[in-house]
């Protein structure tokens, strides 16, 4: 049996180009905060507009490498009634339907990876 170690080379390359491109910092890493941002502007985008508070208070933080988080700010308030948003925020959300801007995210979900996934395609060999 005859090994070459140019082929191990090369294997070896392509496997450190496979995790560069899986890794926080590679590929997927753009694709997660790729999505986290996609995520975001959705939640806006279909968040029902009567003062603008409760979309205005969409928040996105990062938690870790590759972990973001998209909820309510807890000290956004409705300047008419000074309610937090983030106590009738779930109300809201709750009446269903057109109203459910974090349901409605999550099933818009789907469109989002399929764009997200261009981004660790370009790192893979």
């Amino acid at each position: 049996m005859k090994f070459s170690l140019r082929g191990l080379q090369e294997a070896q390359q392509e496997n450190l180009r496979m995790v560069r491109a899986v890794s926080p910092s590679g590929g997927m890493g753009r694709a997660v905060q790729y999505l986290a941002e996609s995520a975001h502007r959705f939640a806006v985008s279909v968040t029902h507009v009567d003062t603008g508070a409760l979309r205005a208070s969409h928040r996105l933080a990062q938690e870790g490498a590759s972990r973001w988080r998209l909820y309510l700010d807890p000290n956004a308030r409705n300047p008419r009634s000074g309610a937090r948003t983030s106590v009738y925020g779930p109300i809201e959300h709750d009446r269903g339907g057109e109203h459910e801007f974090y349901e409605r995210t999550i099933e818009a979900g789907p469109d989002m990876v399929d764009r997200a996934l261009v981004y660790v395609m370009r790192d893979l060999p």
